[in-house]
């Protein structure tokens, strides 16, 4: 049986934090209307987010090293941070198909932001429904880590042959199945999804886009899930971590937008990452690797990928 650290209250008060700050987003912020992000407006965006995930790491080790001991709260606060930092590693890859995307439909950067707002709020609705099952199968099948550990190392070595290829979107069936399906304008109107024009309804490019940004999620949920039970089965802590990191997402993407690709080489160190875990998984009944050993093979292979693009691109300009 699974354990966790969470009250019920606890669960209660992340979820209220959550849509606390969707609606703010939404009416105070103006999330919801077209709107051009400038770069200074997502890197405070990015900092506000990670500030606040370092904070509730914080206060989750205060509660609980008051409540079940010093050495408790070290473990949990950990494996937080950990997979804190494998999450928003992995959703970096998510920036990439999200440019994209938005590049091939060529989405007006002031419409973007709405999309991405949907795509968020539809991602923590999936993420929650992943998260359950894969806790019920960890708890119903405990041998299904190690299936985790072969797709992710598979997925790593897929990445990895594949980080220099570019996807073809032409290609995608649920591009081609949605185009047969509904009728669709000829292009945008604003930031809507949707008009009725001649009494008849059509769906806009922008709702298009939206749905392949909502497929893209549920692929990379595929690789982060997993990932994140190599660190913890603590469904509290995989929720929050994976929130945290989705939350950002967002501002993440606008922060890199303009400076993609001078991280190209990143692609690479996010397909390590992928295939670390994965041995570790496949490994922990011989070799039981510490958090803070994962945290900081994680971190250097980021670190290192980053540093690699960014020389790499200063040479080649």
């Amino acid at each position: 049986m699974i354990q966790t650290i969470a009250q019920p209250w606890m669960w209660a008060a992340f979820i209220a934090f959550i849509l606390g700050m969707i609606l703010l987003d939404v009416f105070a912020l103006g999330g919801s209307r077209s709107h051009k992000v400038s770069v200074k407006e997502a890197a405070i965006w990015s900092c506000v987010w990670v500030s606040l995930a370092l904070l509730f790491d914080y206060g989750l080790w205060l509660y609980l090293r008051d409540s079940v001991g010093p050495a408790v709260a070290d473990v949990k606060a950990m494996e937080f941070l950990t997979g804190y930092v494998l999450e928003k590693s992995l959703s970096v890859d998510n920036v990439f198909v999200f440019l994209l995307i938005f590049g091939h439909f060529s989405v007006p950067m002031q419409y973007q932001r709405k999309v991405l707002l949907y795509g968020v709020l539809g991602a923590i609705v999936l993420r929650i429904a992943m998260i359950l099952a894969g806790t019920w199968v960890v708890t119903q099948f405990a041998g299904v880590l190690y299936l985790f550990g072969v797709f992710l190392l598979f997925t790593g070595l897929r990445m990895l042959v594949a980080a220099e290829k570019e996807p073809d979107l032409n290609a995608n069936p649920v591009l081609r199945l949605m185009k047969k399906m509904l009728p669709f304008t000829d292009g945008f109107r604003e930031e809507k999804f949707s008009v009725i024009e001649n009494g008849k309804r059509y769906f806009t490019p922008l709702f298009l886009v939206l749905i392949l940004i909502e497929v893209s999620d549920v692929v990379f949920a595929v690789d982060s899930i997993p990932a994140i039970f190599a660190v913890t089965t603590d469904p509290f802590i995989v929720f929050t971590s994976n929130i945290f990191a989705i939350m950002g997402l967002r501002a993440l993407y606008f922060l890199l937008a303009d400076m993609a690709d001078r991280f190209h080489l990143l692609k690479f160190g996010l397909a390590f990452v992928l295939m670390f875990v994965g041995i570790k998984m496949l490994v922990v009944k011989w070799l039981h690797v510490p958090t803070s050993v994962s945290l900081l093979v994680i971190g250097g292979l980021l670190a290192s990928s980053i540093v690699a693009s960014l020389i790499a691109t200063r040479k080649k300009n």
